[in-house]
């Protein structure tokens, strides 16, 4: 499991998810900048991550999974 909060994550992707700064957070730089040029491609990006997150297959810079915690 990472380090990185569920909760966090799943805030700053919700509210700030077209400028990438979810992907900042847990150290996925590259393709946060990608978001941030592209406006989370044009929301559908940010879309798709927004639910990966809640399904718990998200993962941060390292692989590690960012679940909630039971």
């Amino acid at each position: 499991m990472s380090e990185k909060g569920f909760v966090p994550t799943i805030l700053l992707c919700f509210f700030l998810g077209a400028f990438g700064i979810h992907r900042f957070y847990v150290g996925k730089v590259g393709t946060g900048i990608l978001m941030l040029l592209t406006l989370g491609g044009l929301g559908i990006w940010t879309l798709i991550d927004f639910i990966i997150i809640v399904t718990g297959g998200f993962k941060d810079g390292n692989g590690l999974p960012i679940k909630a915690s039971n």
